[in-house]
C-alpha cells in the first residue's frame, strides 16, 4: 500500500496541475504497476482545482480503465474536494465507456 500525502506537495490548495501530473509519474503509476494500493491523502488540504485532480487520476484511468479506483482510496477529503473529485470520476467513466 503506498500513501502519499498531498499537502506537503500543494500546501492547503491543490492547484498546480504539473505538481499534480509529477506525482501521478512517479508516485501513484509506479505504485500501481507493483501492484500496490494507492491512498491519495488529501489531509490539510483546503479545496482543489477540477485541473489538479484531472492531472492526478484521469491518465491513470485511461491507462488503467475505470476499475482501477478499486485499488485507489481517497482519504482525509472534505466536502469540496469529494465533489471535485466525483466530477472527474464522472467525467472519466463517461470517457472511457466503449462506444455502441
Amino acid at each position: 500500500m503506498k500513501e502519499i500525502a498531498l499537502q506537503t506537495h500543494v500546501g492547503k490548495f491543490a492547484e498546480n496541475k504539473d505538481i499534480a501530473r509529477d506525482i501521478r509519474i512517479t508516485s501513484i503509476l509506479p505504485a500501481l504497476e507493483k501492484g500496490e494500493d494507492v491512498i491519495l491523502d488529501f489531509q490539510g488540504i483546503d479545496s482543489a482545482t477540477q485541473s489538479f485532480i484531472h492531472a492526478l487520476i484521469s491518465d491513470v484511468i485511461r491507462r488503467k480503465g475505470i476499475a482501477v479506483l478499486d485499488r485507489m482510496y481517497f482519504k482525509n477529503c472534505n466536502t469540496t474536494v469529494q465533489k471535485i473529485i466525483n466530477i472527474v470520476v464522472d467525467y472519466m467513466q463517461g470517457a472511457t465507456e466503449p462506444e455502441h
